[in-house]
């Protein structure tokens, strides 16, 4: 072993999520640096006495999950269109997020990234794709954030070109002209991107959705994405609206759309996914086209329940997102599981989905989404050192037997550390990285200047 930090946790429950299913009832895992150096059974073998140990008695280890679909400036307008279908809700909305800038994006962003950290996620990607003319550089913004709370960050440049009077639903203060979305998103990768294994920070590009730009816009993010490396990200399928749009107007479903400008592909990932026909899922899976499953949000805004078991059945990859706060005001990434699993059986039965199954969609399916499948999602050798350690002690969780059924049915359980590329993020439920009393000032803040500018 290497004179690298060593971080030792042991005494727990172990759940790798490996292709075998490997779990341990008492367990341990040796972090070396920022890598895995070791997982069994039992004690941890003897290393260095300067190691870090945590003692892990009373939890479950699992790896850390991956957050596939958020829009972090919405966290400073939780709250707001509470009782709105979705174009009802971003109409209302759009006025106000016009008024954002950077130095709300960044608190937004820090308030939000630290409620993921809180609910285990180490991995989150993000859709921003309002860009009021001089705000700022808000990419930044939220990049400078994700630094300052210690999670790996794949945040997606994000666009509009269709305002409302050509026919979109945004107002035309937040849309932007192709030949700027198509600039700004070269110089986003240009400047931001690292494609390496360690990676905290890497890029995709997202038009926003079908309703909000262009078909030429769609058509040059993706031939710009694969010349740059990037991936790809939208929303596509969500409501019925969107539906009955697109056929209106292009005289076709959204995934059909999708197909047609190439938006298809192991590089592509769609947002919600929801109202899909038996050839859209065909087509997905026939492309590994992946789709980010956001429950808790679908529900929240009334857009319908996504036939989750037949994604998984057909192969579809499939990662969990909290989406943008201000339609899953708790921001709650560990809760995602638990409503996938909940809806997945309503729409099909008891045996749509497993516990088991639906940690790995809140693990390895994120990692999988992300092209990241090698190096995060579960905990074997050799991977990036990215941990959550669950507290299943107390009496939410007695007479559970079995602790992976513990986390995703029971009682959202508090976190006992978190450890991202090696670094203790969180330890016994408390942020290590940001203030959080003085995060949440900021927010409260800054939603009531944001509020008032709107008028």
């Amino acid at each position: 072993m290497t004179d690298a930090t060593i971080l030792v946790i042991e005494g727990c429950a172990v759940a790798t999520v490996d292709a075998a299913g490997t779990e341990y009832r008492d367990g341990h895992v040796i972090v070396c640096g920022n890598r895995i150096h070791a997982v069994g059974a039992g004690p941890a073998p003897s290393v260095q006495e300067q190691a870090t140990r945590i003692d892990g008695r009373g939890c479950l280890l699992t790896p850390g999950l991956v957050n596939t679909h958020h829009h972090l400036y919405q966290w400073i307008t939780r709250g707001l269109a509470a009782d709105a279908g979705l174009f009802e809700w971003l109409t209302t909305l759009y006025p106000i997020w016009a008024g954002i800038d950077e130095d709300a994006t960044r608190v937004a962003a820090t308030g939000a990234l630290t409620a993921l950290a809180r609910t285990g996620c180490t991995t989150t990607t993000d859709h921003h794709y309002v860009f009021p003319r001089d705000a700022g550089d808000l990419l930044a913004a939220e990049i400078h954030a994700a630094a300052a709370v210690g999670l790996r960050f794949h945040p997606t440049r994000g666009s509009m070109d269709l305002g409302r009077s050509a026919g979109g639903l945004p107002p035309d203060s937040v849309v932007e002209s192709l030949d700027d979305i198509l600039k700004a998103s070269a110089d986003a990768v240009a400047r931001w991107h690292d494609p390496s294994f360690d990676s905290m920070l890497r890029i995709g590009l997202a038009p926003c959705s079908p309703f909000s730009v262009t078909a030429d816009l769609l058509r040059e993010s993706a031939v710009m994405a694969r010349e740059l490396g990037v991936r790809l990200h939208t929303h596509v399928a969500e409501t019925h609206d969107e539906e009955r749009y697109c056929r209106e107007t292009h005289g076709c479903t959204p995934a059909e759309y999708m197909e047609r400008l190439d938006w298809v592909g192991p590089d592509v990932w769609w947002a919600h996914a929801i109202h899909l026909d038996d050839t859209a899922i065909a087509t997905m899976a026939r492309t590994g086209t992946g789709a980010a499953h956001c429950p808790t949000s679908n529900a929240r805004i009334g857009a319908g329940i996504a036939r989750l078991a037949d994604l998984v059945t057909a192969g579809v990859p499939v990662g969990l997102g909290v989406d943008g706060a201000a339609s899953n005001e708790s921001g709650s990434l560990i809760a995602e599981p638990r409503s996938a699993l909940l809806f997945a059986r309503q729409r099909t039965g008891p045996e749509s989905l497993t516990t088991r199954t639906a940690l790995e969609l809140a693990t390895m399916g994120g990692a999988r989404i992300l092209g990241r499948a090698a190096e995060i999602g579960s905990l074997e050798r050799g991977k990036l050192a990215d941990l959550a350690l669950w507290n299943l002690q107390g009496s939410a969780y007695d007479g559970i037997d079995d602790p992976v059924t513990a986390l995703v049915l029971g009682s959202a359980p508090p976190l006992s550390a978190l450890v991202v590329n090696g670094r203790i993020v969180l330890r016994h439920g408390e942020i290590r990285t940001v203030d959080d009393a003085e995060v949440g000032s900021q927010v409260a803040r800054a939603q009531a200047r944001l509020v008032e500018k709107a008028g």
